[in-house]
This record gives C-alpha cells, structure tokens and sequence, in this order.
C-alpha cells in the first residue's frame, strides 16, 4: 500500500468539533498494479474504527469522487493544515480536483445525503443521547445543504465553515423538536438548486482523471 493523499475530516475540518468529538481521517492509496492480475486482488477500501480512518485504493477513490460523493471530494479540498500525508501524485490529485465534478451528480449527492440525515431526525430518540444524535444529524444535514449550495453555485467547495456557532444553535433547535426547520431548510436547497444556473458542466472531465489514475498504475509497476 502507498499513501498517496490523507488527511482530517469531518468536524474537526469543518470547525464543528466539540470537546468529545472524534478525529476522522480519509486517505487514497495505490495497490501495487501488478497485484490487481493475481487470484486475490487488493482490497478496495480500508476502514478501522480505534483511529477512525477511511482509505480507498485509487480507482475506487475515483469512482467515489466522480459520483459526487462528498466525503470523498473533500479529501481534494481540505485546508492545508488538515493534511498529513501529500506525495506527488495527491498533489496532483488537488490540482485537477474540478475534473470531479459536474452540477448534476454535485445536486443530487448533497441532496440525498442531507435527506438521509433529515430520514434519521424522523426517527428521534428522547433520550439525553438520542438528542446528543439527533443534534448531530441536524449539523450534519445542514452542513450538506450548505456546502452542497455554495459549490453548486460557485464550483468551490467550502470546508471550513465561516459561521460554526450557527450550525450548532440550528442542530440543538432542531434536536429540541423544531423539525418543520429542518423540512423548510430542504426544501429550500430543493428551490435553491432549481433556481441557480450552475457553472459546473453536466459531465466531469473523465479523461483528466483517467490520465491520472493511469500514470499511478504506470509508476507502481515493479522495477
């Protein structure tokens, strides 16, 4: 395995962390090429939970990414300080992070992701830990809808976010029992990205990406 790009996500990055927040961690590797001709072939992803770390062998990095997800795309735009690991080819990998992306697939990834946390709110537990998950979900689906936004309309991705305390008084309002807000701020995402002619094309660039991922395979063969 050769780590290529990895760094902090998730709250930390997006300077929503709390004193008992976790520190996640995502990061792309390349499998030696000539292993992917074997009877077992590397595996796709490596994920442990004691630290909480995600990695994914370049080709599925790839496929994540094209497909909007947002975990994966913001692995290429993390502020710098939230890298650990940047070799040549993660260097590179950032400079044609915009080859990812298209408006479609970057509207109904965010989308779907923050309906998945407002399907969670839905179900809300009473309890004092149930609210600590509900406010979670909440930060969550608001944080999707926002980035979503701002890089539907800008073709940037905001990671680190300008105003964290609204984010956290919205998730604890939400968790309290205002859902109807967490409804309205959907549905007006839905208007939002109705409304705003993006600049991102309708298709990502997959030839800059396949050039990429070619010239990895090409550099991980023996000798």
């Amino acid at each position: 395995m050769h780590l290529l790009l990895s760094g902090i996500v998730g709250s930390v990055a997006y300077g929503l962390a709390g004193p008992g927040s976790d520190v996640d961690r995502i990061g792309v590797f390349a499998a030696p090429t000539v292993a992917f001709h074997g009877l077992h072939p590397p595996r796709e992803s490596v994920v442990t939970t004691e630290p909480d770390l995600t990695l994914h062998e370049c080709a599925k990095y790839c496929r994540l990414a094209l497909s909007g997800n947002p975990t994966a795309t913001e692995l290429m735009w993390l502020p710098d300080d939230c890298y650990e690991t940047r070799t040549e080819f993660g260097e590179r990998l950032i400079e044609i992070r915009r080859a990812f992306l298209s408006a479609p697939r970057v509207r109904d990834a965010y989308l779907g992701y923050a309906t998945q946390q407002f399907r969670k709110l839905t179900t809300r537990d009473s309890s004092q830990g149930g609210r600590r998950r509900s406010a979670k979900h909440a930060r969550h689906l608001a944080r999707l809808l926002h980035q979503g936004r701002v890089l539907y309309e800008t073709g940037v991705l905001e990671i680190r976010l300008a105003d964290p305390e609204w984010f956290r008084t919205f998730g604890e309002r939400v968790a309290g029992g205002a859902l109807a807000e967490a409804e309205a701020l959907v549905a007006a995402a839905e208007r939002d990205f109705d409304r705003v002619r993006s600049p991102l094309p309708e298709r990502p660039d997959e030839e800059t990406v396949e050039r990429w991922l070619l010239d990895v395979r090409a550099a991980h063969l023996p000798g």
